[in-house]
């Protein structure tokens, strides 16, 4: 029983650093590199992270400078960018690109929540479903007595609620400062 739990917590705490990775990379109108976690160049055939390639550094907190090690990859970056959809222009100089990042409006801000809301919805969804192949691991275990699968089963259901709390705080501090100017 204990070895069921103890996978769901950590398939669960796995969720929640996914969570945590994928509202980084929502822009709040402060310059972040992690922004840029997701944008990958086709470097040599094959997809790279920018940050692989590239210095990431804060300018002036509104400011991304990337600088890639390699100057010949300095189109692919840009195209890459542009093809991630952050609403940022990037500006090449041909040696660095620069991405200003603009202030947020009050609609962008509401639809930038909107979309840490649905990060966050997705994470309570993968935390409801290790609690069901919790419940269902509990309930192939034949040597389980009645009792013990109801109390494994309410451990389970108080392991969800505490990480769908965890999931509703992370998404209500990264709304907070997505709605904060």
């Amino acid at each position: 029983m204990n070895t069921i739990l103890e996978n769901a917590r950590e398939r669960m705490n796995k969720a929640i650093e996914s969570l945590n990775s994928n509202l980084a990379t929502i822009r709040t109108g402060r310059a972040n590199p992690q922004m840029l976690e997701h944008v990958e160049v086709e470097y040599y055939g094959s997809p790279t992270p920018i940050n692989q390639m590239a210095s990431i550094t804060v300018v002036e907190g509104r400011q991304l400078c990337i600088k890639p090690y390699d100057k010949s990859i300095l189109k692919g970056i840009e195209k890459a960018i542009n093809a991630a959809n952050l609403g940022i222009a990037p500006q090449n100089d041909g040696e660095v690109i620069r991405l200003n990042v603009p202030t947020l409006t009050e609609e962008t801000r509401k639809e930038l929540t909107k979309t840490a809301s649905k990060v966050g919805e997705e994470a309570k969804v993968a935390i409801r479903n290790i609690r069901r192949d919790a419940n269902d691991a509990v309930k192939k275990n034949k040597e389980l007595t009645e009792d013990m699968a109801k109390q494994a089963n309410e451990k389970i259901q108080k392991l969800t609620d505490e990480f769908v709390k965890k999931v509703d705080d992370t998404v209500a501090a990264k709304s907070k400062d997505i709605m904060s100017i």
